[in-house]
C-alpha cells in the first residue's frame, strides 16, 4: 500500500512521517480548551528566558510528568514548576487519549506521549525555526494541536538551511511529525491578529512530546 493511500482526503502528507490531519480535533476543541483553563489554573502561563537571554514571545506551561523550561542554564525537562516548586499538573485523560488516536491516524501506533506543552500565541507572537531535541529519545513522534486563531506553520527538513513550506492550522487541525521527520526544523510566522470565537485574540497549541530526559 502507498503512503497516499494510508490516509484519507482531510489529510495532507508533509515529508515521509509527518502529516497534517485537518479538523481531526475540531469536535473535541471546546473540551480541550476548558481543560487548558483548568491546567492554567495551577501552573499559569509565562514567558521564559532562553539561554541567550531572549525573552519568547509565546508564553507556555505544561502538564505531565515533567515540563519544557528554559532559562539561562538552557533548555530541559523538569519534573517540578520552578515557580511554585510543585509537580506539573497531570496529563488530562482526554489529552493522551488525543494525541493517541491522532498519532495512530498518523501511522504511529501505541503512542504514549508523557509530556504536553502548552503554548499560548498572541497577535504578533511567533516561533523560530528550530528542532525538538531535549526530549533524548526520538524514536516517538510529536504530536501538535491547534486551538483558535489560524497560524501559519513552516514545515522543513532536517537542517536548517533547508527549504521550508507554509501550512495554514485552522483550531481543530493536528500535526504529527516522527521517524524520518523527527528531527524536522519548525516554527510558526507571526500570529495575525484577529478574534475567534472560542479563544478571542489568540491562539493555543498543545505539543505532546515523549522526554527521557527528566531532571
Amino acid at each position: 500500500m502507498t503512503q497516499s493511500r494510508l490516509f484519507d482526503a482531510e489529510t495532507e502528507v508533509l515529508a515521509q512521517g509527518a502529516v497534517l490531519l485537518r479538523g481531526f480535533a475540531l469536535a473535541e476543541i471546546k473540551a480541550v480548551y476548558d481543560t487548558i483553563q483548568q491546567i492554567l489554573a495551577t501552573a499559569p502561563l509565562r514567558h521564559l528566558i532562553t539561554p541567550g537571554g531572549f525573552r519568547m514571545s509565546v508564553a507556555m506551561t505544561n502538564c505531565g510528568q515533567a515540563g519544557w523550561v528554559s532559562d539561562r542554564r538552557g533548555y530541559r525537562y523538569e519534573a517540578k514548576d520552578p515557580r511554585s516548586g510543585k509537580p506539573w499538573p497531570a496529563m488530562p485523560a482526554s489529552f493522551a487519549s488525543l494525541s493517541n488516536r491522532a498519532a495512530a491516524a498518523a501511522g504511529f501506533p501505541n503512542h504514549t506521549p508523557n509530556v504536553c506543552l502548552i503554548n499560548h500565541y498572541q497577535p504578533g507572537a511567533r516561533l523560530a525555526l528550530h528542532q525538538d531535541r531535549d526530549e533524548g529519545d526520538f524514536s516517538a513522534p510529536i504530536v501538535s494541536v491547534s486551538l483558535g486563531l489560524p497560524a501559519t506553520f513552516q514545515f522543513g527538513g532536517d537542517q536548517r538551511n533547508a527549504k521550508t513550506r507554509r501550512y495554514v492550522l485552522e483550531s481543530g487541525d493536528v500535526v504529527v511529525w516522527g521517524g524520518p521527520a523527527r528531527l524536522a526544523f519548525h516554527g510558526v510566522a507571526p500570529l495575525k491578529d484577529g478574534v475567534h470565537p472560542l479563544t478571542g485574540r489568540c491562539r493555543f497549541n498543545l505539543t505532546f512530546r515523549t522526554a527521557k530526559n527528566i531532571t
